[in-house]
Parts: structure tokens; sequence; C-alpha cells
């Protein structure tokens, strides 16, 4: 069996359909109606004494600017129009695979940022290689969906954007990925038509109040096109993944007009996606 998901992955369907039927094998061995009395027992770990790490260290990490109404709240809060060209093609930029953080581990506090925000977005992993694909072909390239928290330093990203390279430093600190990839046989019944669209709901909350509430299907361009434009030209490998960008009222900069209140140390920030579960972080000022 493959030591990582990255591993298995890499192994391609035949090692995905295998793995499906050990996994099938082992839940039929758990359940106890499945064995005789004097060998019956559960196969697994209860969840309070599991430590969930990401559940990828991603080969690359990318992130575009997908949701229309995101784009246009943003670019309210900064006085200006949504750019043109952002209807011509769907635009990305890289951010750090090296400080990638899974599930209920604690965020440390960048010590230059006074504007620490969330951004409640879905990512996209890479399931095999290939290189100028078209938009169906980009979507079937997906092995499967997580949750991405694209954390942002937001008054370093304004400086940065104002230089016009960036965001770089606002961005680079931290990224959540989890709690787990949900692969793509498991979303067939919320298929939009769309390449790379699901309809699943998404939302996030702070300390256990909800802030924002979106969908998937609201996405302006679609994971095909998105990851057809990063084709183009360009190689992809299994393990590479690719962020939504933030849905729309995902994050603190859209709900509070660029102006906060942000996140403080000992906030809980908690980013759910139908189907894939809750992504759990708290703000450390260690």
């Amino acid at each position: 069996m493959p030591a990582s998901l990255l591993e298995l992955i890499e192994a391609g369907p035949s090692a995905w359909d295998y793995t499906r039927r050990v996994l099938a094998e082992v839940s039929r061995a758990g359940n106890p109606t499945h064995l005789r009395a004097s060998s019956r027992r559960v196969v697994g770990f209860k969840r309070k004494k599991v430590r969930f790490l990401a559940p990828i260290h991603p080969v690359s990490l990318r992130d575009a600017y997908a949701f229309e109404q995101h784009v246009k709240k943003a670019s309210e809060n900064r006085g200006r129009p949504v750019p043109e060209d952002w209807y011509r093609f769907p635009a990305f930029y890289y951010t750090n695979p090296n400080t990638v953080i899974g599930h209920d581990a604690p965020l440390p506090w960048p010590r230059y940022t006074k504007a620490l925000d969330y951004e409640l977005e879905i990512a996209a992993v890479i399931g095999r290689r290939g290189i100028d694909w078209g938009a169906d072909n980009a979507a079937n390239s997906i092995f499967g969906f997580t949750i991405f928290n694209d954390w942002s330093a937001r008054d370093i990203q304004r400086a940065e954007l104002k230089t016009g390279l960036g965001p770089a430093k606002s961005k680079d600190f931290g990224s959540s990925l989890g709690p787990c990839i949900i692969t793509l046989d498991e979303l067939a019944d919320r298929a939009t038509g769309r390449p790379g669209v699901f309809d699943l709901a998404m939302t996030a909350r702070v300390n256990g109040e909800e802030k924002s509430r979106g969908n998937f299907k609201d996405i302006y361009w679609s994971f095909g096109e998105i990851i057809a434009r990063i084709s183009d030209e360009t190689p992809l490998s299994p393990g590479e993944v690719i962020g939504s960008g933030t849905v729309g009222t995902g994050c603190l900069l859209e709900l509070t007009k660029g102006e906060g209140p942000w996140l403080k140390p000992g906030d809980v920030v908690e980013l759910e996606i139908e189907r894939i579960g809750v992504l759990r972080n708290t703000v450390t000022d260690v």
C-alpha cells in the first residue's frame, strides 16, 4: 500500500480502485454483525483521539480568484471597478505549499499584521499528469476536493498590491487544508453540468457565530476553466492543489468593508463545506 496520500494519487486509478476495495472490506470487518461473537472488534479509532494532519502536502499551491460576488465586493472596497481582464480569463497566483496546516492545528498569528482574515474556499487536488487541457479534460484531472482557508494579512496585502506585485507576505505564513479530500464519485449527484463544479453549501463561523454563507455552484469560472488556463503550456502533476478563491461573503474583508474588526488570538474559525466536513483552526499568539 502507498505510504502517503500523495503516493496513492500518483499511483493512478487502478490503485485508487484497489484501495476502495480494501477500505470496503475493512469497514465490513469492523461491523460487529459481520463477525462471529468470539472475534468481534471495531476497526478504527475514536475521533477525539486522532490528530488530523493536512490531507496532502501539496506539490504546489495556487489560488484562483473565481467568485464574482467576492471580486465585486473586494474591488468596491478598494475604490475601483472589477478589472475588465477578470472577465477575460481566470486569474490565479502562487502561494506557499510549505506552511500548510490541517484540521484543528493552531494558526500562529503573524507578528507583522494587525488585520488577520480568513477566506472560505474549496480546493481541487490534481490526480493525473497533463498539459494543454481543455475545460472538460481539465475537470477530469481532478482527484478530489478539500476545504481551503487562505489566511490573509489584509494590511500587508493592501501595501503589496500597490507595488504592482503580490500578494506575497500577506499570504505565505499559513494555509489550512482539510479535514479530508472527497473524491469525485462521492459528488456525482451534486454535479451542475459545468466542468468541475458542484452544488455544495459553504459556510464559515467565528467562535460559533455564522459569518459567511455561499455555494460552490455560484463560481463564475469553473474549475475546468481554471485548470485549463493553468495547464496552457504548463505541465501539471498529481498532488498539485488549486484553490477556488473566496466564495461571496467568505471573508471579513467583504463583511466589514475592509475596516475590521479582524481576527484576534483565541478566535476559533470553522469552515464547512457539504460532503467534505468542517475545517477548524484556532488563532494563537505563539
